[in-house]
């Protein structure tokens, strides 16, 4: 455990620089006496760990050093991080090294815990994709990646929901959300930062210009807001509904937003049905939605999706009539 311990406080140093023994103490859950000891024993072993004292005081490495994971390489390191996600890898251009970096680590494990990490590869699979989904990797997403990785800006020709421009951008960072890449990205320095769908990105040139990267932006908290925005948001009406038992669990799988409001103001209206209000986006697009769910549901508000519904099975019985 001291070992594994010892280890723990090199890779903490070495990744983020100063760090206080309270500080230390509370991230391996230890006493400050504890990380005392520690570093006196880091240091007795050669490792050139540094103290200040003072309020902003702390241990550190000496600059410039660090220790390596022998073997990997620069492009095997990135991989690592995706080990678990073998589609990502090959989509970013990392597949190969996805691999090697595995086959070197599992070599570097003792006999038990190697087996343990075969047993795991071999029976968990994780596939992000849904049901009946083919996903062909954006055509930039190489060049996009590349320019993440070394804060290059670049040029490119974006189709947006209005038309085709040219922006100049400062790619921050990429997601992979279910099946589809998105890119977050600065239009200026001082910009806030905005969500650019790859597949939308019809030409793309490397600029010759690095940027700096905001010290304060981080992409998991950065990507959650704007997944929380854009779903509060994007709803800007809602509906009054009359629904079957059955048809309720259909609507549920709408989306978690609806999911939420139909159980929030669920009020029962009959035998067999409810009485629910839910968010929707635009009428055209919830008469769409609606209709799947055939005659489990009845529209009562607004009158404009009750006639849109009206409409559209009008057209539908003058069809198959004919």
């Amino acid at each position: 455990m001291r070992a594994s311990r010892l280890l723990s406080i090199l890779m903490l140093l070495q990744t983020r620089g100063r760090m206080s023994a309270p500080a230390l103490a509370q991230q391996l859950e230890v006493s400050q006496r504890t990380i005392l000891r520690d570093i006196d024993q880091l240091s007795a072993a050669g490792v050139p760990v540094w103290s200040d004292r003072g309020r902003d005081g702390g241990f550190q490495l000496r600059e410039g050093w660090s220790t390596q994971l022998t073997g990997l390489t620069g492009t095997e390191a990135q991989a690592l991080f995706l080990a678990g996600m073998p589609g990502a890898a090959t989509e970013l251009g990392l597949g190969s090294a996805s691999a090697s970096a595995q086959l070197k680590m599992l070599a570097s494990l003792p006999p038990a815990l190697r087996d343990d990490a075969q047993r795991v590869s071999s029976r968990l699979h994780v596939d992000p994709l849904d049901w009946f989904r083919s996903v062909t990797p954006p055509e930039h997403l190489q060049m996009v990646a590349y320019a993440v990785w070394n804060q290059r800006i670049v040029a490119v020709r974006y189709e947006s929901w209005s038309s085709t421009r040219e922006h100049v951008l400062r790619p921050l960072g990429l997601v992979l959300k279910a099946g589809t890449w998105y890119m977050a990205a600065q239009a200026t320095a001082a910009g806030e930062p905005r969500i650019y769908r790859l597949s939308n990105i019809h030409g793309i040139k490397l600029q010759a210009t690095t940027f700096r990267r905001p010290k304060k932006f981080h992409l998991p908290a950065f990507w959650q807001a704007a997944t929380q925005r854009f779903e509060t948001e994007i709803y800007r009406d809602a509906a009054t509904l009359r629904v079957t038992r059955r048809g309720m669990k259909l609507l549920e799988d709408l989306s978690p937003v609806v999911r939420e409001a139909a159980g929030r103001s669920a009020q029962a209206d009959g035998q067999d049905w409810v009485r629910v209000v839910i968010p929707i986006e635009s009428v055209a697009h919830a008469a769409k939605q609606l209709l799947g769910l055939g005659s489990q549901l009845q529209v009562l508000e607004p009158a404009a999706l009750r006639d849109q519904m009206r409409e559209t099975l009008r057209k539908m019985s003058a069809l198959y009539a004919a």
